[in-house]
């Protein structure tokens, strides 16, 4: 509960920070730019035009060390780390509010597990910044990963507790279509996040910087300096409403944790531990898939019968 509580008000405060640098960034940026033009018109104003100078020098360096900070720590995806650490912790909540309930006696065991699941999701959502923030512009795309190592044990054999060997089979099956398919096309649109989210964190800072350095020169024989500052002040402005008025960086965020529940997903469809009744189970798995047992068991089949026809196929090309 005292997780729940804190995440929940980080997300808030982190939320408040990519609206609040936003405004002030843009305002700045913009009131740069127009300083820019008044700056180049009167050019012999003398006093006046290196007042207006300096005081627009000032407003780009400043915007441009707000939009590297905002570059860096990508506020919108700090929120959106913190929601879905909000929502995973509430379900954790639950499940062992359930367990509590439903037996009489919990063993070391069940609390040994209990505390992994907690360090694994303090781990995968820290809450502070310094020293602990997850890299926002990772090498590769990787889904999010909040759960604790399992360990390998030996299966058991018997099909008891409703499990069956049709439905084993079918487990296989969806496990098989939930990586081929669902998981890799997260990864895919992550990785365009991804790079979309580095380009526009990049543009944005130089922008701005190539602006502040162009407002020196302002008033020289030339006016291409106030053309330049007021050119790459406005297109900095556009960047950066596009990459946090966007939340590109929550995107990404939201396709990480996706790409995560798909990988718990296919890890715990392929487990050879069954602690849980085998329609149970099943149910529990269509509904995290959005779908009925019907099409579930469909889903199955299909891909039962595509694999054996990609074999066939393989098989007469070799």
């Amino acid at each position: 509960m005292d997780r729940i509580a804190m995440h929940k008000n980080l997300g808030d405060q982190r939320n408040n920070w990519n609206s609040l640098l936003l405004n002030s960034v843009n305002m700045i940026t913009l009131t740069a730019a127009l300083m820019a033009g008044i700056a180049s018109v009167n050019v012999h104003g003398g006093d006046s035009v290196t007042a207006v100078k300096i005081a627009l020098t000032v407003l780009l360096a400043s915007a441009t060390s707000i939009s590297a900070l905002m570059s860096k720590i990508q506020p919108s995806q700090l929120a959106e780390e913190q929601r879905n650490a909000t929502r995973l912790f509430k379900k954790l909540r639950t499940e062992l509010e359930m367990i509590l309930r439903e037996n009489e006696a919990i063993y070391e065991e069940d609390v040994k597990e209990a505390i992994q699941r907690v360090l694994a999701l303090d781990k995968a959502y820290p809450l502070p910044l310094i020293g602990a923030m997850l890299e926002k512009f990772p090498e590769e795309f990787k889904p999010a990963t909040w759960w604790p190592e399992k360990k390998q044990r030996n299966p058991k054999t018997g099909l008891a507790n409703g499990w069956s060997q049709e439905l084993e089979t079918e487990m296989r099956e969806v496990a098989h279509v939930v990586k081929t398919r669902d998981a890799e096309e997260y990864e895919k649109l992550g990785n365009v996040a991804l790079k979309l989210n580095r380009f526009l964190a990049i543009s944005g800072p130089v922008l701005t910087g190539v602006s502040a350095v162009s407002s020196v020169f302002i008033g020289q024989d030339s006016g291409l300096a106030g053309v330049v500052a007021m050119t790459c002040a406005s297109l900095a402005a556009i960047v950066n409403t596009l990459e946090h008025g966007g939340q590109v960086g929550m995107v990404f965020e939201m396709y990480r944790n996706s790409a995560g529940f798909f990988s718990l997903l296919e890890e715990t469809l392929n487990s050879t531990e069954k602690r849980e009744h085998g329609q149970v189970f099943e149910t529990k798995v269509a509904l995290k898939l959005g779908r009925s047992l019907s099409e579930l068991r469909d889903l199955a089949k299909k891909s039962k019968i595509s694999q054996v026809k990609a074999n066939e196929f393989a098989s007469k090309l070799f």
